[in-house]
């Protein structure tokens, strides 16, 4: 039990504090035979959990790895299983420029594979001071820049950049690698595939799941998979709308009324503290984002609301580069479902609905998010100028 918990220690978890914090289970997975694999581990909020995914490709005699994970014991003992049969870890890529929680387990990733190349996404920032990058513990001496030094394995790699968009602190941008031998699409965060089940990583703890299947506090977690689909459901509308338009947080005199009861008096129930309240018709709103055992492809509903309102233009320029792939048949994303079958007319039909008043559906549930985008807009933290 202690060399288990000890597999999965993350001493570096107070930099980025998100659940399961120190403690981070990772799977493997083979996503395309013999091909491409994925190293899976969850993170979140007060038990609001998705999957986040690093995917390995082998490659020339070795492995790429795109969107590094905190490497734990448990990680690189998987990767160790990888490298014993098709060779080192060549290239490590970091295909965002602004999202944390691809970035924070570079550093500790490179240090451990000494010989591997670094390829970042072009505009690489930090908050609150922008930090050469051998401060932030990536070595600038192996470390290549995406597009402006070129792009690793041409031969068999193309890369897409989608932006960059001005963020005024700094800029959204991914770098996207469609991977010809096997017709697979490696993008960050932009597109997302979302069905009815639970992620596989859920099955060794599915207290997440359990927690947000319930009502009220004084419920006990009970385990079912009727259970953890409802609380996958609810996880979903977490993360997709950060308030989704259904729940209600109650005054805290009701919230603490059912706190507290024997048997939930422990940190894996909260003590009983659930401070949240859906409506009845709550799964009406999943209609439009999840898929029942096939994934829902979107742009995902956060980056929708908060990254592309005033630039549609740049989303439909990358997606119209995606359209040229013409043999594509599978998409992997860093989060939610992988590997997805996803084909040009998946991209069209993206496009459409961009295009179409179907963009700003489920107004209740992007009411949060837009009132978000609103006040950041009128503070002047979300710049007037979308264009780098």
């Amino acid at each position: 039990m202690v060399e288990e918990m000890s597999n999965k220690n993350w001493n570096w978890w107070p930099l980025f504090p998100l659940y399961p914090y120190g403690q981070k289970k990772t799977i493997l997975r083979e996503l395309i035979p013999n091909q491409i694999w994925s190293l899976e581990q969850i993170q979140g909020l007060y038990y609001v959990a998705v999957p986040i995914r690093m995917t390995v490709i082998k490659i020339d005699n070795g492995l790429m790895l795109i969107n590094p994970l905190p490497p734990t014991k448990e990680l690189v003992n998987e990767l160790k299983k990888l490298i014993s049969i098709h060779g080192k870890v060549k290239t490590i890529v970091l295909p965002s420029a602004s999202g944390l929680e691809h970035k924070i387990g570079l550093p500790a990733l490179a240090r451990i594979f000494k010989d591997a190349e670094i390829w970042l996404c072009p505009g690489q920032w930090s908050f609150p001071i922008n930090l050469p990058l051998d401060f932030l513990g990536i070595p600038s001496k192996r470390t290549r820049i995406l597009f402006e030094d070129g792009t690793p394995y041409k031969d068999v790699c193309t890369w897409s950049s989608l932006g960059p968009i001005n963020l005024g602190l700094g800029r959204y941008q991914e770098v996207s690698c469609y991977h010809s031998p096997t017709r697979t699409l490696i993008v960050t965060d932009a597109i997302i595939g979302i069905t009815s089940n639970p992620p596989q990583i859920f099955d060794f703890d599915p207290t997440p799941l359990l927690f947000h299947s319930r009502e009220r506090g004084d419920e006990p977690l009970i385990d079912s998979v009727e259970k953890r689909k409802k609380g996958w459901a609810r996880l979903v509308l977490f993360s997709s709308f950060l308030k989704p338009g259904k729940l209600r947080i109650p005054p805290l005199k009701q919230i603490f009324k059912y706190s507290f009861k024997i048997g939930l008096r422990n940190k894996r129930s909260h003590f009983g503290i659930y401070p949240f309240m859906w409506d009845e018709d709550w799964e009406s709103s999943l209609v439009e984002i999840m898929g029942d055992d096939i994934p829902r492809i979107q742009i995902a509903p956060v980056l929708k609301k908060l990254i592309f309102p005033r630039s549609k233009e740049i989303l439909i320029a990358w997606l119209e580069d995606i359209k040229t792939l013409k043999d594509i048949e599978y998409l992997i994303p860093a989060h939610f479902s992988a590997p997805i079958k996803f084909k040009v007319a998946d991209t069209r039909k993206l496009i459409k609905e961009i295009n179409s008043e179907k963009w700003d559906k489920l107004p209740d549930d992007n009411k949060f998010l837009m009132n978000l985008y609103k006040k950041l807009f009128e503070l002047g933290i979300i710049p007037e100028e979308v264009n780098i």
